[in-house]
């Protein structure tokens, strides 16, 4: 009769947490000390943390270096129109210098566990939206992370660009702008949006379910907030506040 009961016990702690959300660090778990957003340190730490994710944001230099970092301008440089070698001499808040994509794949492959979730940036043209893409894939192959990592994008191009030259790659879009069956019906393969687009599109979480596309939310702090895309049943929520999520994520 026990070996029954921790059985069901076993097995309902098991339901439960393969039906949690998946928390996603939002551009790694950097509300730490001595620590920064994007920054080699901030990906350790959500590593340390167990979080399923960890979002950074990719932009190319002017000699086709992939760096991480949110804006495209940093302490007066453009990353676009900027040579890597100056690049990866700024200084991160946290005394890191800026890390190339090269230097985060090194650090996310010793946990595999954690899965990268690669934020191309708009560009300024397509031309160099284009070659991003086409080097993001050639570094994806060198570092052999196909299966750690999944592809996110505000640039409708860049979405169509990964599906065309690496149909297999996880690919969400994240500008909010489109419905569930247009997401679809271009070929990609999630929705990643503003949790004020769920607010205002309360079906769309389910619209998208039915349609075999993955669901996430950005960026969600606020406790209630939390809560409510619990409630709405996304599968990923991206934060900046990940132990908070998971202390409501453990009494659900």
């Amino acid at each position: 009769m026990k070996k029954i009961i921790f059985t069901a016990i076993t097995t309902f702690m098991l339901t439960n947490m393969a039906n949690a959300q998946k928390i996603i660090a939002h551009r790694g778990y950097w509300d730490t000390e001595n620590n920064a957003q994007n920054s080699i340190k901030s990906l350790k730490s959500a590593q340390e943390i167990n979080a399923y994710g960890s979002e950074f944001d990719v932009l190319i230099s002017a000699d086709d270096v992939l760096v991480v970092n949110h804006d495209d301008n940093y302490l007066g440089y453009h990353i676009e129109t900027t040579n890597s070698s100056i690049l990866k001499t700024l200084k991160l808040p946290n005394g890191e210098n800026m890390p190339t994509l090269e230097d985060y794949f090194a650090q996310g492959k010793k946990n595999k566990n954690v899965k990268l979730i690669f934020e191309l940036k708009p560009h300024s043209s397509k031309k160099n939206e284009d070659r991003a893409v086409k080097k993001s894939i050639e570094i994806i192959k060198k570092n052999k992370v196909e299966k750690q990592i999944e592809i996110i994008s505000f640039s409708q191009n860049i979405c169509d660009e990964f599906k065309k030259l690496a149909p297999k790659y996880h690919v969400s879009y994240l500008a909010g702008d489109l419905s569930p069956k247009e997401v679809k019906a271009r070929g990609w393969n999630g929705i990643d949006y503003h949790y004020s687009v769920f607010q205002k599109n309360p079906t769309w979480v389910k619209e998208a379910k039915e349609l075999g596309l993955l669901v996430n939310v950005w960026t969600v702090n606020d406790k209630k907030i939390m809560q409510e895309m619990i409630d709405f049943d996304v599968d990923y929520i991206t934060t900046d506040k990940p132990l908070v999520l998971k202390e409501i994520l453990s009494k659900k």
